[in-house]
């Protein structure tokens, strides 16, 4: 995504294409997975010009085109493919201390048998929860304001309504090479969101882990009212 021009086909690409490729790219990156129709509508693009960017985008490897998820296809017809990020195309987002920061941590894992990686996740899962519990408390809405939180934080997060909750997305993840390498991180981080949110919260999937987008489930807290004591009566003589 760095490059400012490359050949393709005997004829130089212009950099205005590379600039529009790369906001399509980017796109998909914090909106997550996308049809041709609506990336266009997105970026103001012409059908056959966003056709144009995307195909270039999957030969590079940077997008991938696949079936949409069921619950995301409704009515009738054969549903529009959807345009996710590919590993390789994520990389290209990613931040360039990720191999440095894998080294640190496979050291300290061998010089405390992991306990030491255990620690830095907790650390840090303590200063998201320290920051996003300020944030938090800003906002009626904890869910909105935890998703407005990580955005601003790089994760590029929304919230989404389910039947019996709420499902957070983060569709960026600045430390998934990283994550990938030591799951406690997005463990230590899913129990920060519990205690932000208050209630117990559920992964469902996470970009460390190979899927397009991180996934949260939150469910909808039910209070119960006290069930009401039942004396009984005196006797009547």
């Amino acid at each position: 995504m760095a490059r400012r021009c490359e050949l393709r086909h005997n004829s130089v690409v212009k950099i205005d294409d590379l600039s529009t490729r790369d906001a399509v790219a980017r796109s998909v990156l914090e909106n997550g997975p996308s049809t041709a129709v609506v990336l266009g509508e997105r970026l103001g693009l012409t059908p056959a010009g966003i056709r144009r960017h995307l195909d270039l985008l999957v030969a590079d490897g940077i997008l991938e085109a696949r079936e949409p998820h069921q619950a995301l296809t409704r009515g009738r017809g054969r549903p529009s493919k959807v345009f996710v990020m590919t590993d390789s195309g994520r990389e290209k987002f990613e931040h360039s201390y990720d191999d440095l920061a894998v080294a640190a941590l496979k050291f300290m894992s061998a010089q405390s048998g992991g306990t030491l990686v255990k620690a830095f996740a907790q650390s840090r899962a303590d200063d998201i929860e320290r920051k996003g519990t300020v944030a938090l408390a800003k906002r009626s809405n904890k869910s909105e304001a935890l998703a407005t939180f990580l955005t601003e934080q790089g994760y590029a997060a929304s919230i989404e309504s389910r039947p019996l909750g709420e499902q957070l997305c983060q569709h960026h993840c600045p430390i998934a090479h990283v994550a990938a390498e030591f799951p406690a991180l997005c463990e230590a981080e899913t129990e920060a969101f519990s205690r932000m949110l208050g209630t117990h919260v559920q992964r469902l999937a996470t970009i460390a882990h190979g899927d397009g987008v991180c996934t949260t489930y939150i469910p909808n807290t039910v209070k119960t009212k006290p069930s009401k004591k039942i004396t009984a009566g005196k006797a009547h003589s």
